[in-house]
């Protein structure tokens, strides 16, 4: 097999120099081979290889794949390759997958071998490989400079393979010996795989790099001259730059510094550009690096600053010098950063390695470090390959990884563990240089305290020296005593104490609540007090309140105060405890003497207010002063001196600049001034807004709290006043239970029943009235900025002349100005200014390019047809530029035939019927048009002499009477219909353009003249008349037509006519736009007939009269990247889901029905009629359509790269000129390719989207449809990166170790390119999955401006040209620059059911108008997801965009507008621009993501960043931020509770009989009046809440009829019962997470199918959370009512608990009536089959809670498994209360009589005990009885049986038993039993394992089936009557059947897809 030729081998001989001695057996095999004359090589997989090989030998197979057909040969060498690699990584094949790969390419190499080699046409293996090199090579080198789209792509290839190509040459003339080295030619490849910048030698032809910014920036990089060590760096590469010295400085990362190399010259450039000398771009400006040192060290500054430290860096004086250290210390930061993994959220901790480094590194470039010859530079921290990695990073990783571990997926105490908060607060302290530099990593910081250590250090002090100490009695030598001392003391210094938590520690307690927000809560207990004052005083006048008795007794608030203050400062020292080890000395003290002042005060205050009251000295003033004779107490002076210390306070509110100094400067004053208000603390300083802003949320505040101080005066204070007096008066001493306290004086039990639902009531309604004021603010605030200025068709036709204004206005630049003085557009200031005639024409025809692209893209994704496309365009011709518009046929629609209506009847003057046309501005624009193309048409068709002259004569008659104002007169205007006509059939057979119509189009000629000259001229037309005079034999004059020979029958000629018209698309265009101009009518006036396209254009023609920014160029803009995370969603919808079946509802079915319009429309453009004709192509496109439609990545990746669109079109406009614009953008981009790359080049400097597909690795791996389907996305959007972590085993010291990486590829060649690796120090999952998986993907974005985009979002074209607009909001203004930018969403899922129509205009409303509030005036807007732009350097120099601490950062977005607010970052929102965003659309998904928003809001209670907001901001924005985040669920809570507290007042006063005494006594009529204001306020909790600022922004931008539409709609399709049940979701897991933890992060899918959920699905779901709270409001609801019955008339009762009789209605039986296909008998049947098996079934390990109720009932209790004892104390109190009802309603049985003794109740336990002993007895006896003795145990049950009715009827007869008493018992022991398992539950840890415990799950069980039961019941008798289900698939789906949607079909499907 082997040539004879020099030592040069085959691939055979190769591999024996290169394998080992194992592999010779193996390629050994290569001469055992077959003959191979009929082998057809097929591609070898180059996608499924082991992780541990795929990065070293997937390029190899890749190319021998794609040069396998043309160079056979070379591709077998490749594959050859690929093996030697694979095995010299894994020589014992130890890695998983990789003994079947080896073996499989062993294979395929036995195959080729023959074959290859008879088809080698060199002499050698090698010269084979070196030929074939060079001929990609040279095709490299040739082409390089070019630009054209074919050559781009094969210069790629040709790149890649010429790459690989010279590694496999290089290893088989290594193999070869001398002389193939000296015959050897091939040099390195200088084209490599790129990101976005080629910075190879091979790349610099490439547009991109041929931009002046990018040279200059290279240009600086690349400048090394005078860095010191240069010589030895720039030996072993020659293109050494800045970078690259650093990496050999440090020893980062290859990957990591090719990555920020590529990152730091994109910003150079994007900066550069904007800089203040544009006319010099080659050469770096000079503020370039010095705004971008400004923007990335101002944190560490700050820091160092804070810390009382220097700053490591150190800038000379000469500018070259000065230049390099700039780079070098950026380039530094960003290597830094880019290799920290999950230390970027610790951004102090990097400003402390950064810190060290930087001194290091100016060492180095002062020559301080001094380097022997032969000697490299070593790091502080060690030198080797990766050594800044394995030696900086991964200690501290490992410290976060290990704390991490430790919560225990959040079922651990925070108080136990470090969080990544914690850690990062390490290095707010001086403390932390004590880990020195390298870090010590003995240091405390280091050590993690695991379980064991705990229990370990109680022993091993006296353990281990009772060991050492016997040890040395063995041991007599002295030798081994010296060694044993050592030993000791060694182990002595070991011993470390874990540091504990930081600053903070979230103590899981209601408490936070008032800790955070204590001047709120003081603010209103000191008001409820002074109004009750008032009250008691009777005050009739305002100014009574100056009376020095009201006065003194309204100052006793301040006694309540010194109280509150004291429990603050309690709570501020309990709350610390457990970071007292990390806390500053001083901050200790303050805390203590906080609280032993206010304990002082506590005192003080009311020592003298009990001794000193009524005590005055009066001071009498002048005769005759206004303010009469002052009085005063010394109390009231001691209140004068206590406020004295809030006076400093009030300055600083007052002037915001001063409290911001103070807070921010180091001085001793501005510290001591600080030192008792706040603690030091690096974040939270100087969050002062400006006057301005301060006075506008301070009016807006006031105005807010004296309204609702008014009303809680007037309506629920002062009311209850007198029947208070009145029931403190009256004596009660009978009761009718056993009162356990009868000596209560005042019957305060009745006056706390009636007072404590008021003033729960009081404490919330302050919610109610914010959204009072946010409807009415927001609306005014959306008014005055335009916002719903064009809301329908009609709006928007009416004002289209004003869009190009508006356009050029808006989103052209002005060409006048630099982009640094453009400022933002003001419209009346543009309505006036002076334009020039040029620039007007100029801008109207890019407003018409950029209008014809977003029609195209309408028609891309099939929201219009081919139809109304042409209704839509605007033309776009040469006549635009002299001042001649072509207007959408879709605004002149009808107008042609109205005109002829007007004319046709019209009697009077010319000017009259003229003023009558122009009156309507597109009447007389259609009217002109049509006559213009009538002229243009014929002067193309008409060719011959005669008929030309006649026609042009014709022409010139009519044209002369209108001048001469005479046409009515000589013209019979009734014939403009017929004339009408005839130009219709004339345009017709035009368009047809059929040769065999000539004849017709002759007569069609022939009939318009003889209407034109015949019929409507009255008075003959005069040209006719000249032809006719000359066809008279006595005709002797001379006349126009002469020189002619007239033909009697015009156009009858071949000659006369062109017939058909040239084939030209403009001359077509225009034709058929004259045909629609004839022939449209009134059904245009509906276009676009899509609702989401009129939304689409209603919503960008608005926002172009809103206050948007000018435009920059896209050269000048500011360049920005979108980040999309993606874990497991849906890429597109697969194949199957498509596709009808049995079994199941369909995607494509379903999006069929929901889209019919769209559909039609993607028939239309696929050119087929019905699905079945679509071809693969068709199909492939059709699971796009759908996908489209649905929430899945492939919508999301689409619609974002309409921003690259947007941008290569905006290019396009800037840099065209007017004949290339003419030539129409698609043109240029086709027919320039010069131009396209230009184009591309900009887009790809000013955008990237990164998707950060966390598992595509693994996906690739194991062979995941979604995988191949994200590198398709690649392959159609080039633009597109996807970054993933990479997992991949290697074995290391014989131990098997996972190694991590983070990986970007992009697409080439067909497959997924690998660009960069940066390795991680272990798995980048700690926290939270979504913020981890952008971090690791955040390294890979660029630009100035970052994007957060969810996956279930899109994006628009008409949207992404206003992005540059948007960007510029990122300039300074009014001395701010915004560091956050909120936009505005639009929910695209609301569409179908009537919930997804409600949590739309829910969702809507929030993102809106509660948005705009809080963005202005409030100033509190924070970052509530996406689609927010982040200034990206900013916050990665600051902890990124968002927190990763497990559990406690569950809501991980609004954490980082926390975070970016307490560090002064300022953020705004902005209404101009949309997204839109995909949300749950069945109540199963909405309560789980309402749950887990819910979990989130809980946690950010317990954090430490809701803390510092809340005691940082001032009052006002304090109250802001109270009530628009934590505090909505929090007050809803309160209102729940309220109905709680309402209820049980009430039943304590009916079972107790005071209600009816005191009526009967004292007559309370009042009382009722009480309970109705009660019941009202719940109501308008229920439905005012969440109602009043939906229903102002759907009146906003929809009209206010409209708005009252949509709200009564809502109603009837019972939307308040959805808002009412969505209440209860929140508040029982915000409040059972506060209390016990468990928050979690709830997937709820993104389905689009609506489906029935089970009754089983929906009782796991809802059981604990709604149906057991409703049907415990229902029995306090029905017990009430019995009681009260006997006294009180029911239907009062009824008016006045009707709300809660909703409530609980509500509660039980919302998910079954808003579940589809509820009520459908058939599945009532299967969902009752399902329920018993689901209730019978046993569990165990490995049975999912949705098989057994047994493991549901386990997992529902998992919360409590892992609370502390407090927490299950307060569950045990609360569960108290069910035993209310026993003790009440046993007093009122008949049997028990007038007895009201304990016994009685004692009694009742009793009988609870025989009911629970009759149970275990039949079960007992079940277990022994039931198998072998069925009968006996049969007979057993029906004897006790037969003894307890025996038992009930003997005590009927003897003690008056009845069988009221009966339903009391019921109703009495029933709570009770619940309130025992409740009980028994908290008591799990000391009763799990027994009998008890046994009993309890079966007792819980039976209450359960019980409850399903109860549920059931009514749901299965309503399924009965057709009529229900029916009405509910109405009410359910009444938006799809306005739309004349078929959702019947979907939900006829048998079950949900799985």
């Amino acid at each position: 097999m082997a040539e004879i030729v020099v030592v040069e081998p085959s691939i055979a001989s190769t591999s024996n120099n290169n394998a080992s001695d194992h592999n010779n057996n193996e390629t050994n095999q290569f001469y055992r081979i077959t003959s191979g004359h009929d082998y057809v090589p097929e591609p070898f997989d180059s996608e499924k290889l082991p992780v541990t090989l795929k990065s070293e030998i997937q390029r190899f197979l890749r190319v021998a794949n794609l040069i396998d057909a043309q160079e056979p040969r070379v591709a077998c060498l490749c594959r050859f390759h690929a093996f030697v690699v694979a095995h010299d990584l894994d020589r014992n094949s130890s890695g998983r997958g990789v003994r079947q790969f080896k073996t499989a390419l062993l294979q395929r190499l036995e195959q080729d071998e023959e074959v290859t080699y008879r088809k080698r046409r060199e002499k050698s293996d090698v010269r084979e490989v070196r030929r074939v090199y060079r001929k990609y090579k040279d095709y490299v080198i040739k082409h390089g400079g070019e630009s054209t789209l074919e050559n781009r792509d094969a210069l790629i290839k040709a790149g890649a393979i010429a790459a690989v190509l010279y590694e496999v040459s290089n290893s088989l003339t290594k193999a070869a010996g001398t002389q193939a080295h000296a015959d050897n030619d091939v040099k390195r490849p200088e084209f490599y795989d790129f990101n976005i910048l080629p910075l190879d030698q091979g790349g610099v032809h490439l547009a991109i790099m041929q931009l002046p910014e990018i040279k200059a920036a290279v240009a600086a990089v690349r400048n090394v001259q005078g860095i010191t060590f240069i010589d030895e760096f720039t030996n072993h590469a020659p293109r050494f730059d800045l970078f690259d010295w650093l990496q050999h400085c440090f020893h980062f990362q290859k990957g990591n510094v090719a990555n920020q190399r590529e990152h730091l010259i994109l910003l150079i450039a994007n900066i550069h550009i904007r800089s203040n000398k544009p006319t010099n771009t080659s050469k770096l400006a000079d503020g370039v690096l010095d705004e971008l040192m400004k923007k990335f060290f101002k944190n560490y500054t700050e820091w160092c600053k804070f810390l009382e430290k220097k700053n490591s860096i150190r800038l000379p004086f000469l500018d070259p010098e000065a230049q390099q250290y700039k780079i070098l210390y950026i380039g530094l930061y960003l290597l830094i950063w880019g290799e920290a993994a999950n230390l970027r959220f610790m951004p102090e901790c990097l400003a402390y390695i950064f810190h060290h480094m930087a001194h290091d590194l100016h060492s180095m470039l002062m020559g301080a470090t001094i380097l022997s010859a032969g000697e490299s530079f070593m790091p502080a921290y060690g030198g080797g390959p990766e050594s800044f990695l394995n030696d900086v990073v991964t200690p501290i990783y490992n410290v976060i990884q290990k704390e991490a571990l430790k919560n225990q997926n959040g079922m651990t105490d925070y108080s136990t563990w470090r969080n990544y908060d914690d850690l990062n607060e390490f290095f707010w302290s001086p403390d932390c240089f004590q880990l020195g530099w390298p870090m010590d990593q003995n240091h405390d910081f280091f050590y993690v305290q695991s379980p064991e250590d705990l229990k370990s250090k109680k022993s091993k002090g006296w353990g281990l020296d009772k060991l050492k100490t016997d040890k040395r009695k063995e041991n007599n030598d002295e030798e081994t005593q010296l060694k044993e001392d050592d030993k000791s003391s060694a182990e002595e210094e070991k011993e470390k104490t874990w540091l504990g938590k930081t600053n903070f520690v979230e103590f899981r307690s209601f408490w936070h609540v008032f800790r955070s927000f204590d001047r709120m809560w003081a603010f209103l207990v000191l008001s409820l007090q002074a109004m009750i004052i008032m009250a008691c005083h009777d005050l009739e006048s305002p100014l009574q309140m100056l009376d020095t008795p009201v006065l003194e007794d309204i100052m006793s608030i301040f006694i309540t105060s010194a109280v509150l203050k004291l429990v603050q400062a309690v709570l501020d020292i309990v709350f610390t405890w457990k970071a007292r080890s990390t806390m500053d000395h001083t901050r200790a003290r303050k805390y203590k003497l906080k609280a032993v002042i206010a304990m002082i005060w506590t005192i003080m205050l009311p020592i003298f207010y009990s001794k000193t009251r009524r005590k005055y000295t009066c001071y009498s003033p002048n005769y005759g002063s206004l303010f009469g004779e002052w009085c005063y107490s010394s109390y009231m002076l001691v209140v004068a001196f206590y406020l004295m210390s809030n006076a400093v306070n009030m300055i600083l509110f007052s002037v915001p600049a001063i409290g911001r100094y103070i807070e921010t400067s180091n001085s001793r004053i501005s510290s001591l001034l600080s030192w008792w208000t706040q603690p030091r603390l690096y974040v939270g300083r100087g969050m002062q807004e400006s006057q301005y802003s301060l006075l506008k949320y301070s009016l807006f505040w006031v105005l807010l709290l004296l309204s609702k101080l008014a009303f809680s005066y007037t309506f629920e204070i002062k009311p209850l006043i007198a029947p208070t007096r009145k029931i403190m008066r009256i004596g009660i001493t009978k009761y009718d239970w056993h009162e356990l306290f009868p000596k209560v004086k005042n019957n305060a039990g009745a006056i706390a029943a009636i007072w404590a639902p008021v003033i729960m009531v009081y404490f919330m309604d302050t919610q109610i009235w914010y959204s009072v004021f946010c409807a009415i603010f927001g609306g005014l605030y959306g008014i005055l900025h335009h916002l719903g200025e064009i809301r329908t068709l009609g709006m928007m036709r009416s004002r289209f002349q004003d869009l190009p204004l508006a356009f050029m206005n808006s989103l052209i630049p002005h060409p006048s100005k630099t982009d640094k003085h453009l400022n933002r557009k003001s419209f009346l200031k543009d309505m006036f200014q002076k334009m020039s005639e040029r620039q007007m024409r100029n801008g109207l025809v890019k407003f018409i390019v950029v209008w014809n692209e977003i029609i195209k893209s309408f028609r891309e994704e099939d929201l219009i047809s081919n139809r109304e496309v042409e209704l839509m365009k605007m033309p776009l011709s040469s006549e635009l530029f002299t001042g001649l518009v072509r207007w959408p046929i879709f605004l002149l629609a009808n107008q042609l035939p109205l005109a002829l209506s007007i004319a046709k009847d019209f009697v009077g003057e010319d000017a009259s019927l003229s003023k009558r046309i122009r009156r309507d501005v597109y009447m007389y624009i259609t009217v002109k048009e049509c006559y213009d193309s009538l002229k243009y048409i014929l002067d193309l068709l008409v060719v011959g002499d005669l008929e030309r002259r006649v026609i042009s004569g014709i022409v010139d008659e009519i044209e002369d009477s209108i001048r001469r104002s005479t046409f009515i007169k000589e013209f019979n205007l009734s014939e403009l219909v017929a004339l009408h006509t005839k130009c219709i059939e004339l345009v017709e057979l035009l368009v047809a353009g059929n040769e065999e119509h000539y004849t017709k189009v002759v007569k069609v000629l022939q009939d318009i003249l003889e209407i034109v000259t015949t019929d409507m001229m009255r008075n003959g037309s005069r040209t006719m008349d000249s032809i006719n005079s000359y066809l008279q034999p006595e005709g002797c004059l001379q006349t126009y037509f002469d020189d002619v020979e007239p033909d009697p029958q015009l156009f009858a000629s071949k000659l006369s006519i062109h017939f058909p018209l040239p084939n030209s698309d403009s001359l077509n265009e225009k034709i058929n736009r004259f045909f629609l101009l004839l022939t449209v009518k009134d059904a245009a006036m509906d276009i676009p007939s899509n609702i989401d396209a009129r939304r689409r254009i209603s919503f960008f023609a608005t926002s172009l009269f809103m206050d948007i920014p000018r435009a920059p160029k896209v050269r000048n803009m500011l360049s920005f990247s979108v980040l999309t995370p993606h874990l497991k969603e849906e890429v597109k919808f697969p194949i199957k889901e498509l596709n009808e079946s049995e079994n199941y509802t369909s995607i494509g079915f379903y999006m069929q029905k929901i889209y019919p319009d769209n559909f039609e429309n993607f028939l239309e453009r696929m050119g087929v009629e019905k699905l079945e004709d679509l071809d693969d192509h068709g199909k492939e496109e059709l699971r796009d359509w759908a996908s489209f439609r649905g929430q899945t990545l492939s919508r999301t990746v689409r619609g974002m790269m309409y921003y690259q669109k947007a941008l290569k079109l905006q290019a396009f406009l800037d840099r065209a000129e007017e004949d290339e614009i003419l030539q129409g953008y698609d043109a240029i981009e086709r027919g320039n390719d010069a131009l396209s790359a230009q184009l591309d080049a900009l887009a790809d400097l000013k955008f990237t989207h990164v998707v950060s597909c966390q598992m595509f690795g693994s996906q690739k791996t194991s062979g995941d449809p979604q995988a191949k389907e994200i590198i398709d996305l690649m392959i159609r959007f080039p633009s597109l990166r996807v970054a993933y972590v990479e997992e991949r085993e290697e074995v290391v010291d014989n131990k098997t170790k996972t190694i991590y990486s983070s990986v970007l590829v992009k697409a080439v060649n067909g497959f997924d390119q690998e660009i960069y690796r940066v390795k991680l120090p272990g798995s980048p999952n700690i926290g939270e999955g979504k913020p981890e998986n952008q971090n690791h993907a955040i390294i890979f974005t660029r630009g100035e401006a970052l994007q957060a985009i969810d996956m279930n979002q899109d994006n628009y074209l008409e949207e992404a040209i206003k992005m540059r607009n948007l960007l510029q909001e990122f300039l300074p203004r009014l001395g701010k620059c915004p560091k956050i930018l909120g936009i505005r969403e639009h929910i695209f899922t609301g569409s179908v059911s009537s919930l997804a129509w409600f949590m739309s205009y829910q969702e809507t409303s929030f993102v809106t108008i509660g948005q705009r509030l809080l963005a202005n005036p409030l100033r509190i807007r924070f970052h509530y997801g996406h689609p927010d732009l982040f200034d990206r350097i900013f916050h990665l120099t600051r902890g990124g965009i968002s927190k990763a601490s497990k559990t406690i950062n569950l809501s991980e977005d609004i954490f980082a507008g926390y975070n970016t607010t307490l560090r002064r970052g300022h953020i705004t929102y902005h209404e101009y621009i949309q997204v839109g965003k995909g949300r749950d659309v069945s109540l199963n998904q909405i309560s789980k993501f309402e749950a887990k928003v819910a979990n989130g809001n809980s946690e950010q209670i317990l954090s430490r960043d809701i803390y510092r907001l809340g005691r940082r901001f001032d009052f006002f924005r304090m109250l802001s931020c109270y009530f628009t985040t934590v505090g909505f669920y929090f007050s809803s809570l309160i209102s729940v509770i309220g109905i709680y507290v309402y209820l049980y007042g009430q039943l304590y006063l009916v079972l107790s009989g005071l209600e009816n005494a005191l009526l009967q006594e004292a007559k309370m009529h009042n009382i009722r009046s009480l309970e109705t204001a009660l019941a009202s306020q719940s109501f308008i909790q229920l439905g005012l809440l969440t109602g009043l600022p939906m229903v102002m922004e759907i009146a906003l931008e929809r009209g206010f009829l409209n708005a009252l539409k949509d709200f009564v709609l809502m109603q009837l399709q019972l939307a308040a019962v959805f808002f009412t049940f969505s209440l209860g979701t929140k508040t029982h897991y915000f409040g059972r997470t506060i209390l016990h933890g468990g928050a979690k992060y709830r997937p709820t899918g993104r389905k689009v199918v609506v489906f029935h959920a089970s009754f089983t699905e929906n009782y796991r779901l809802y059981s604990r959370s709604h149906f057991m709270k409703g049907f415990e409001l229902l029995l306090l609801l029905i017990v009430h009512d019995i009681i009260r019955r006997t006294y009180k008339n029911h239907m009062t009762y009824v008016l006045v608990t009707y709300a809660i009789w909703f409530l609980s209605l509500t509660w039980l039986f919302a998910p079954f009536l808003f579940n589809p296909s509820g009520f459908d008998w058939g599945k009532i049947v299967d969902d009752w089959k399902d329920w018993n098996k689901w209730i019978k079934q046993q569990g165990g390990i490995g049975i999912q809670q949705d098989k057994s109720w047994q493991s549901w009932w386990y997992d529902e209790q998992e919360h409590l498994r892992h609370s502390g004892w407090g927490s299950r104390v307060i569950e045990i109190l609360l569960s108290l209360r069910f035993f209310i009802y026993q003790y009440g309603l046993v007093y009122h049985l008949d049997i028990a009589g007038t007895n009201k003794t304990v016994v009685v109740y004692v009694l009742s336990w009793v009988v609870i005990l025989v009911i629970f002993l009759l149970i275990k007895v039949v079960n007992v006896g079940r277990h022994y009885l039931s198998d072998n003795h069925q009968l006996s145990f049969r007979f057993f049950k029906a004897s006790l049986f037969l003894s307890v009715i025996a038992t009930i009827l003997a005590l009927s007869y003897i003690c008056q038993l009845s069988v009221n008493d009966l339903i009391v018992c019921c109703l009495a022991f029933l709570p009770t039993g619940w309130g025992l398992i409740l009980v028994a539950q908290a008591f799990r840890p000391l009763i799990q394992g027994t009998v008890l415990w046994k009993f309890t799950r079966l007792f819980a069980q039976a209450y359960d089936f019980g409850m399903g039961i109860i549920l059931f019941t009514p749901i299965a008798c309503l399924a009965w009557l057709p009529i229900i289900s029916a009405f509910q698939t109405r009410f359910l789906f009444n938006r799809a059947y306005s739309r004349r949607l078929q959702i019947q079909p979907i939900l006829k499907a048998k079950k949900k897809h799985k």
